[in-house]
C-alpha cells in the first residue's frame, strides 16, 4: 500500500480490501458479464484489464477466455483493442472506438449490439442484457475507477461518471481502481443513483449548473471484493484540429444564430449547446469564442480541450457533461486552473445527460456528424454501406431527436484512393437510417446550410441538394431528384419520390470503381 494510496482512502474497513491486480485474475471466468467504469475513453479502469490481459497472454488463453463487457461508451482505446486482438470481447455494448474492436466486430468475433447512450444504462437495471444469463440476473463484475474515496465509502470519481452508478448497482461483485496519479476531482459530480419504474421522481432541472444529487459514488462496501491502486493515466490522443472546411460549416451556423436570434426565436445568449467530438466539434467551439455570443451555457456528453479556450474566453459561463476528455496538455492546464474551471463544470451520469426530456426541456442546441445525410434528412451515423460498424450511434439522437434546433454538419464530400471528391457526404438514400427525416432542423456542410423547418420532402430535397451538396455532385443529385419526380408521378406516390433500382447507385459505384461520380443514371 503505497502512502498516497492510503490517503485517498477515508473509509478505513477498504484498507483490508487492498489486492494487487493479479490477485484479483482468479474471480475472473469465461462468458462473464463484466461492467467498465468510463466514458469515451476516459475514466476507466487500467490495472486489471491490464492484467487479465497479461494473464491470457501468457498462458495462451486466446479464445478461452472472453467476457460480455459492457461500458458506458468507449472504454480506453489501447486496452480495449488489445483485448479485441485476445478475441477476449465476446460481446460489447454501446459504444466502442477503435480499429481493433472495429474489425472483431465486422469480422463476427464480437458480438456488438448498438443503443442509444440515455437508455443504455437504464435497461441494464431493466436486467434486457442479462436475460439469457445463467444464476444471478446482474452482471458477475464491474470495475469502476475513482480517485478517491469518501468517509462513508463513497467513490470519488474521476474525469467521467458515464454508467458508473447503474453498474454498481447492478453488479454482484465491485472492484475499486483507486487512480493516485490522477488529483481528487472531488466536488466536481452530481451522481444520481437508478430508480425504476413506475417510481421515478421529477428531475429539479431548469438550468444547466442546477445540482440535485450526491457529489460522491454510494456503493455497497459488502459487493466490494478488491480495491486496487492504479497508476497509469488515460491515453487520450491530440484532437483533430479545425480547418478551412470545418471553419466554414462553423461560420455558416454561427451567422444561423445571429439569424436567430434577430428573429426573436432565440435569447441573446441562445440556448445550451450540445456538440459531439472532431474538427467540426472544435471549429465550432472556436467560431463561438471568436463571436460577439456571450454568458453561453454547455448540456452535452464531453467536453474536448478546446473548452477550455471557451472557458477562459470568458464567453461560457457553464458546462455540464458526463466527461472531460482532455488531452494530457488538457488536463495539465485543467488542474492548474481548478478553482476557475470547477466552479462553472458539472460531470452527471450519461442518464442525465442525456435524458430526453432534460435536453427538451432546456432547449438545447444539438449539433453532431453523421456518415452521410440523404436529400430528404435521413441521417447514417453508424454504419457504412449500410453494414460496416464504425463506433454506435452514441447519444447522437438522444439530442437530436429532443433538441430546440437539431443541426447535422459534415464535408460535403471526401476523398477516396482514387477521386479526391469520391464521397458524397449527401446522397440519395442512406444506406442505414439512425436520425430520420422526422427529427433534423438543419443540414449544414461547407458549401452552406439548409434550413430546413416546416418543409415538405420534395421542398427539403431540392434545398439540402441546393445549399449543402458539393459542386461535382449538385448535378448528379438534381439529376436524381428530376427523374424521381417524373417517376413517381407516373406511380401517384409524389410524397418522397425515389427510384428503388437507382436510390443506391452512388454507394454501389462506389463499391466498384473508388468514387460515387457516377457517369450517368441510365
Amino acid at each position: 500500500m503505497s502512502a498516497l494510496l492510503k490517503q485517498r482512502i477515508a473509509y478505513k474497513p477498504f484498507l483490508d480490501k487492498i489486492k494487487s491486480a493479479e490477485e484479483l485474475i482468479p474471480h475472473f471466468k469465461n462468458n462473464q458479464y463484466i461492467g467498465w467504469s468510463g466514458f469515451t475513453g476516459v475514466g476507466g479502469p487500467k490495472a486489471v484489464p491490464t492484467a487479465l490481459a497479461d494473464h491470457v497472454e501468457k498462458n495462451n488463453l486466446k479464445g478461452k477466455l472472453g467476457f460480455k463487457l459492457f461500458v458506458g461508451a468507449s472504454a480506453d482505446v489501447d486496452i480495449e483493442s488489445r483485448w479485441a486482438d485476445l478475441n477476449m470481447l465476446q460481446q460489447r455494448a454501446p459504444h466502442q472506438v477503435g480499429r481493433p474492436i472495429a474489425n472483431a466486430i465486422n469480422d463476427g468475433r464480437t458480438a456488438f449490439f448498438d443503443k442509444h447512450l440515455s437508455m443504455f444504462p437504464q435497461d441494464l437495471t431493466y436486467g434486457y442484457y442479462t436475460l439469457k444469463k445463467e444464476g444471478s440476473k446482474q452482471l458477475d463484475i464491474s470495475i469502476i475507477e475513482a480517485t478517491g474515496i469518501d468517509a462513508q465509502g463513497n467513490l470519488i470519481l474521476g474525469p467521467s461518471v458515464g454508467a458508473s452508478p447503474e453498474l454498481v448497482h447492478y453488479s454482484d461483485k465491485v472492484i475499486i481502481e483507486v487512480n493516485t496519479k490522477l488529483p481528487s476531482f472531488e466536488g466536481l459530480h452530481d451522481i444520481n443513483m437508478p430508480e425504476l419504474p413506475p417510481y421515478r421522481n421529477p428531475f429539479p432541472v431548469t438550468s444547466p449548473m442546477d445540482r440535485f444529487g450526491t457529489s460522491n459514488l454510494p456503493v455497497d462496501p459488502s459487493k466490494v471484493i478488491g480495491i486496487v491502486e492504479s497508476t497509469t493515466l488515460d491515453s487520450v490522443g491530440e484532437n483533430t484540429p479545425s480547418d478551412a472546411m470545418s471553419q466554414a460549416i462553423a461560420g455558416h451556423l454561427i451567422e444561423f444564430f445571429k439569424q436567430e436570434v434577430s428573429a426573436g426565436r432565440m435569447p441573446e445568449n441562445l440556448h445550451p449547446l450540445q456538440s459531439g467530438i472532431g474538427n467540426i466539434a472544435n471549429a465550432v467551439v472556436e467560431g463561438l469564442a471568436d463571436s460577439h455570443f456571450e454568458n453561453l451555457d454547455v448540456w452535452t456528453e464531453v467536453l474536448q480541450d478546446s473548452f477550455l479556450e471557451f472557458f477562459e474566453s470568458g464567453k461560457l459561463r457553464s458546462a455540464t457533461a458526463t466527461s472531460i476528455r482532455l488531452t494530457p496538455k488538457g488536463f495539465e492546464r485543467f488542474f492548474k486552473n481548478w478553482d476557475e474551471f470547477s466552479k462553472k463544470l458539472i460531470l452527471r451520469s450519461q442518464a442525465i445527460s442525456n435524458h430526453p426530456e432534460l435536453i427538451r426541456r432546456l432547449g438545447v442546441i444539438a449539433m453532431n456528424t453523421p456518415v452521410e445525410v440523404d436529400i430528404y434528412g435521413h441521417a447514417n451515423s453508424t454504419n457504412v454501406n449500410g453494414s460496416r460498424m464504425l463506433h454506435g450511434i452514441g447519444g447522437s439522437a438522444d439530442f437530436l431527436r429532443n433538441a430546440k434546433l437539431s443541426v447535422m454538419h459534415t464535408p460535403s464530400a471526401r476523398a477516396t484512393k482514387t477521386d479526391p471528391h469520391g464521397l458524397s457526404c449527401i446522397v440519395p438514400f442512406v444506406t442505414h437510417i439512425d436520425q430520420t427525416e422526422h427529427d433534423l432542423d438543419v443540414v449544414v456542410t461547407e458549401q452552406g446550410l439548409a434550413d430546413l423547418r416546416g418543409l415538405s420532402p420534395k421542398v427539403r430535397a431540392r434545398v439540402i441538394v441546393d445549399k449543402c451538396a458539393h459542386p461535382v455532385y449538385k448535378p448528379i443529385l438534381t439529376e436524381y431528384l428530376d427523374r424521381a419526380e417524373f417517376y413517381a408521378a407516373k406511380k401517384k406516390s409524389m410524397h418522397e419520390p425515389h427510384i428503388l433500382r437507382d436510390a443506391f447507385k452512388l454507394h454501389v459505384n462506389l463499391e466498384d470503381k473508388g468514387t460515387m461520380r457516377i457517369d450517368s443514371w441510365e
